[in-house]
């Protein structure tokens, strides 16, 4: 049984590597905890049936790999994981840019305000609405294509962003509304608390 669990450790560990994924990606697609892989992949524990079968579908192979010492499709397995890894760095590719054009638009919003309409006050503010703007834009890609347990902290960075430029929008408009700053904390305790109660859900 000892010798069974290694090698399924080590093929579980092999294939996650060249998938080019973290522990943490596995455990969150697989909806368990990263210690939980990290158990897996040390030979501490075994994965039952059920999970062996879903580990085996994500990684498009058979349960009998998952329990073979050797393997005579791996270099078949390597090439696709390079062309899925290949994948991912276009996926990010796609949120840097999308978060670039976010920046080139309040760009083009400034000079506009500036220029066409020179008695716009503050032009410049385009900035400080573009950033909780691009947190979005990050935060639409990072759930469809990356750890949705970043979602937390882009999530974070959305209000803080959100409520620093409103503040400073009235702020300029001579209005002293800094107590908005406040409504951020008890904001930060839900998501720290949905986070850990997510994570919580995960765990064996």
């Amino acid at each position: 049984m000892q010798e069974l669990k290694i090698i399924i450790a080590k093929n579980i560990q092999a294939l996650r590597q060249a998938r080019g994924m973290t522990q943490a990606e596995l455990a969150e697609k697989l909806n368990y905890s990263d210690k939980s892989v990290s158990k897996w992949e040390r030979g501490e524990s075994l994965p039952d049936i059920l999970v062996l079968k879903e580990i085996a579908d994500l990684f498009e192979v058979s349960l009998d790999y998952l329990v073979e010492a050797e393997h005579g499709r791996e270099r078949a397995f390597l090439s696709k994981a390079q062309a899925d890894r290949k994948k991912k760095r276009g996926y990010y590719i796609i949120t840097a840019t999308s978060i670039l054009l976010v920046a080139i638009f309040a760009t083009l919003l400034y000079f506009i305000l500036a220029m066409v309409f020179p008695g716009t006050a503050y032009p410049w503010l385009c900035y400080a609405y573009g950033v909780p703007t691009a947190m979005v834009v990050w935060l639409v890609f990072n759930s469809v294509w990356f750890n949705p347990r970043l979602n937390f902290s882009i999530v974070s960075l959305l209000v803080w962003s959100l409520l620093a430029a409103l503040y400073l929008t009235f702020y300029l408009l001579g209005y002293q509304i800094w107590p908005i700053l406040f409504l951020g904390i008890p904001i930060q305790v839900i998501i720290w608390m949905w986070s850990n109660l997510r994570k919580k859900n995960h765990e064996e």
